[in-house]
């Protein structure tokens, strides 16, 4: 998914429309600059097991101070953090996933939240045939981290009716 494109339209989009001029680029990568630091805090147990949709606004709240932008309304806020959901494929994606779904199952292993992956899914028009998210691998305690170890992968694929391999 091209996340980087996806913010940058985005935020010059409502950047035009509110009157503000930043490197729409540079914030992309300011926020996305906090994405493996937010799972690293939750794997050594600083932060509990969290959503990255919630990891994402935590990080936006951040990079909103750093870029200055101020006065977003709880909405606003919102619907900025929702365009993890709203990325745009890379132009092959859908091609090259259609073509492999004519063969095998297709399906993500993620450690997105269900909603951030299916809504992208949706929005993206991505020809899945199931949604692999770490939120869904979770006792009812939440207690594990972000991404499982290898010794865990298997056992996914095997639930798929699958050999690892």
């Amino acid at each position: 998914m091209d996340w980087r494109g996806s913010i940058v339209e985005e935020g010059a989009a409502w950047g035009k429309n509110k009157g503000v001029e930043i490197d729409w680029a540079h914030f992309a990568d300011r926020w996305r600059d906090g994405y493996f630091p937010s799972l690293e805090r939750v794997r050594k147990g600083e932060l509990p097991w969290t959503k990255l949709d919630v990891l994402n606004r935590m990080l936006l709240e951040d990079v909103l101070k750093e870029f200055r932008i101020v006065g977003l309304t709880e909405q606003e806020k919102d619907h900025w953090n929702r365009v993890w959901h709203r990325l745009k494929p890379w132009p092959d994606s859908i091609p090259g996933l259609t073509r492999l779904k004519k063969k095998y199952t297709i399906a993500p292993l993620s450690n997105g939240n269900f909603a951030l992956l299916t809504n992208m899914a949706k929005h993206a028009g991505l020809p899945w045939d199931a949604i692999l998210s770490a939120e869904l691998a979770l006792p009812a305690k939440r207690t594990r981290n972000w991404r499982q170890s290898r010794q865990s992968q298997p056992g996914r694929v095997r639930r798929r009716g699958k050999r690892p391999g």
